[in-house]
């Protein structure tokens, strides 16, 4: 089923529907009507004698030049070219299938003052699979995600390079834009009047990155709670902290939410049961176990307050200058990206968080003086193996680079168009750095679910039910103790079935059958052939 736009927001599914799962779109009947009156507005004020911002004048800092009306396509075909200067690696395809809907979006609120034809070319774009080449750097997260969103204008100009892929396509065709378009039976836009600006106005890079960071803290943030569960019962902690009645003495829902989910995982387990009674002589837990709930609920509360905000901006018309209902075209600053730029750099502090606590939790796992009885390492021989020491490294190394992700971007601004826009958000390099730390942050619990796995096996006591199917699940992709083997498979293996949502499913945490192994059988094959594996 087509995502209908114009009808009403987007939704925050929707947009990772579009961009990661190729979801077909279309334009409503509403949507279209209201695009064409703002034209009118649009043209009306083309042929007025006075000069109007981006319809008869220059940008930026040239918003003082008259431009004849002999020049105002040219002058929108430069300012997309001109703008299309990003640089570096290729964005994610997803990211760009994003923005190119978030930017559709807001032509069908209305406001923006494009023609019927240009909001019609991008959704046929989306549908068609061609997926315009962004650099990553390039927007300041200010005036919008100019040089990305520009790089989409120029491939509906039938300029610069995309990538085609979707069914029937070969996945990943690098081509020129006039070619893919003209095999999908497209023509080029030619921009009139305003169209340049209103292509390029708005925060949808880094809104449709934040979308796409939720969707995947959704998952990860419940895989914190249950890596922390498999902690706790594989270095033989106690789940009293966890009660309903301590939580209420501080009711942060986050907190309350993580709290419920750990106790619950560990609901009937055996070991934890083993060692409950009066022989048990510590007082109370390290805080990497005691206080989970604490740490992660910071983190979902954290998600809860930036869903808050991309939901106030999927519901916005952002450009610049828009086209109210009163017919008046008016400037303004709400492509200023501060308000998305801040959450997206709340929650980097936030994962860097939660990954620092499940560090911890997977050393003392390794630590023969704090793992209550554990071999060192968890290694099969101590000493002629090394376990997963190195595991750990590798923990701790990404740990430190979510720290150096954590320092935020938001607070930094350097001006541009010649101090015209003195104050910009810098939303675009957090939105990038965000995504870098949801991928640490995956990898991170995965190594604390193979650890606490392999420590859970080495006790006397079967692990409880829930926690028993993850191993189980794991196991099926990674084996258990024994001599030292090639360890980035497993880790691979690990990734796989943490990130593809595997161990939530087992856990009984997330909906689904079996459906994430093919995905992680994908995965652990590519990581053995990265590793030079056979």
């Amino acid at each position: 089923m087509a995502v209908v736009i114009g009808d009403a927001p987007l939704t925050r599914h929707q947009v990772v529907q579009v961009a990661r799962f190729d979801a077909r779109v279309e334009l409503s009947p509403a949507a279209l009507e209201r695009i064409d009156a703002a034209r009118v507005v649009i043209d009306a004020l083309a042929a007025d004698d006075r000069p109007h911002y981006g319809i008869s004048t220059g940008f930026g800092a040239l918003a003082n030049t008259a431009i004849a009306p002999g020049d105002r396509t040219r002058l929108q075909q430069s300012l997309i070219r001109s703008h299309a200067a990003s640089s570096g690696e290729a964005v994610e395809r997803e990211v760009v299938r994003g923005l190119m809907l978030l930017r559709l979006q807001t032509l069908a609120t209305g406001r923006t003052g494009v023609r019927r034809a240009t909001a019609e070319l991008y959704a046929a774009m989306l549908n068609a699979g061609i997926t315009p080449v962004v650099g990553e750097y390039g927007s300041l997260g200010c005036s919008g995600d100019l040089a990305p969103l520009s790089h989409v204008a120029l491939a509906a100009m039938g300029e610069g390079v995309v990538e085609v892929s979707g069914p029937g396509r070969l996945d990943g065709e690098v081509m020129d834009a006039s070619a893919a378009l003209e095999r999908a039976g497209l023509a080029p836009v030619v921009l009139a009047e305003k169209e340049g600006l209103a292509l390029v106005n708005g925060t949808d890079g880094m809104l449709a990155m934040l979308c796409l960071a939720l969707a995947d803290l959704d998952k990860l943030l419940a895989t914190a709670d249950l890596a922390a569960a498999m902690s706790v019962e594989g270095l033989l902690g106690t789940d009293a902290p966890f009660a309903a009645d301590l939580m209420a003495l501080r009711p942060h829902p986050g907190q309350a939410a993580s709290a419920a989910t750990i106790a619950a995982l560990l609901e009937g387990s055996p070991i934890v049961a083993s060692h409950k009674g009066p022989e048990d002589t510590r007082v109370q837990d390290a805080y990497s176990l005691r206080c989970a709930p604490q740490v992660h609920g910071t983190a979902r509360d954290t998600a809860a307050h930036a869903a808050r905000v991309a939901e106030v901006e999927l519901a916005s018309a952002i450009d610049n200058p828009v086209v109210l209902a009163d017919g008046r075209v008016v400037s303004n600053g709400n492509f200023h990206g501060a308000p998305v730029a801040a959450v997206l750099d709340f929650l980097a502090i936030s994962i860097a968080d939660v990954a620092s606590m499940s560090e911890r939790r997977s050393d003392r796992f390794l630590d023969p003086a704090r793992s209550w009885g554990l071999p060192p390492f968890l290694a099969d021989d101590p000493g002629v193996d090394s376990g997963l020491m190195i595991a750990q490294y590798t923990q701790a190394g990404i740990v430190s680079e979510l720290k150096r992700l954590a320092v935020p971007a938001s607070v930094d601004s350097i001006p541009s168009s010649a101090m015209q826009e003195d104050h910009v958000s810098m939303g675009w390099g957090a939105a990038r750095k965000l995504r870098r730390a949801v991928d640490g942050l995956g990898r991170v619990l995965a190594i604390e679910v193979m650890t606490a796995a392999r420590g859970i096996e080495l006790r006397a006591e079967p692990a409880g039910e829930r926690t028993g199917r993850v191993i189980a699940g794991l196991r099926r992709l990674v084996p258990g103790i024994g001599p030292d083997r090639f360890l980035a498979r497993d880790i691979e293996a690990s990734v796989a079935f943490v990130v593809g949502g595997g161990a939530l499913i087992e856990a009984g945490l997330a909906e689904g059958g079996e459906a994430w192994t093919a995905d992680a059988d994908e995965a652990f094959q590519v990581g053995i052939e990265r590793e030079g594996g056979a």
